[in-house]
């Protein structure tokens, strides 16, 4: 017996207590693996799981009744065409504007033309009339032009309205002094400049022809380089025009 060999005692080691022990281990392998599978499936049926849960659609009851559509016999009903568009109101057409602004005073500048003109006073001309060409100016010593007639007379010797009118300004100029405008209507003014300080007439004053406007004084520093004289000049519609085409 004791020379027995080794297989002989594994196969009865086998067929005695080894069979419980191999029996338990393929029972035990089972169930681990059993585990295992089972615990996998569970995860692939969760992953593959819609998020939102249910998408089921319900599908409406088809066997609601809806009305019928007509359809149109070919045979019998006319075209159905679409009604024409109707034209866009046109806005009516506007009345006339009226031309409000005045028209030229023809009848007032012939009246003011036809007026008599005296001298403002009587004396010779020390420097003419000279918007188009230059002349030389006494005082300042260049040459320039002259918008109006500077005539001789001493200080303090009356100054007279050339026509009839109304007096529009009466003011002093920094440079030609003490200064009266006379407005002798369609567009014609006389402005008197270099006059002494005290006139004898005030704004809205009416004038005769030979009306007494002030005296001739020395206020007008742009010529004082020229002797004793009062300057007169004459405007028709703002633009300047000689004197001289009124004093003839």
């Amino acid at each position: 017996m004791k020379n027995r060999s080794f297989l002989s005692k594994l196969g009865d080691f086998a067929m005695g207590k080894g069979f419980y022990i191999v029996l338990f281990l393929c029972v035990a392998t089972i169930g681990i693996s059993g585990y295992y599978l089972l615990k996998t499936v569970v995860n692939d049926t969760r992953a593959t799981a819609p998020v939102g849960g249910d998408a089921s659609v319900t599908i409406p009851d088809q066997s609601v009744s809806r009305p019928a559509i007509p359809t149109p016999d070919i045979k019998t009903d006319p075209p159905v065409t679409p009604p024409a568009a109707k034209p866009a109101p046109q806005p009516d057409d506007p009345e006339p504007v009226k031309d409000t602004a005045p028209e030229p005073d023809t009848q007032s500048s012939k009246q003011t033309l036809s007026k008599v003109f005296t001298w403002p006073v009587q004396g010779t001309i020390l420097r003419d009339y000279s918007v188009e060409t230059l002349s030389l100016d006494p005082t300042l010593g260049d040459w320039r032009t002259h918008g109006g007639l500077d005539i001789a007379a001493a200080q303090g010797v009356k100054v007279l309205s050339i026509s009839a009118g109304t007096v529009e300004q009466v003011y002093t100029d920094g440079l030609m002094g003490t200064t009266v405008v006379v407005d002798h209507g369609g567009g014609l003014q006389s402005w008197y400049c270099n006059l002494a300080e005290e006139v004898l007439v005030e704004v809205g004053d009416s004038v005769d022809i030979g009306s007494e406007l002030g005296a001739v004084g020395a206020s007008a520093l742009a010529e004082v380089g020229v002797d004793s004289h009062v300057h007169l000049e004459t405007t028709l519609n703002g633009q300047p025009v000689d004197p001289r085409d009124y004093l003839k």
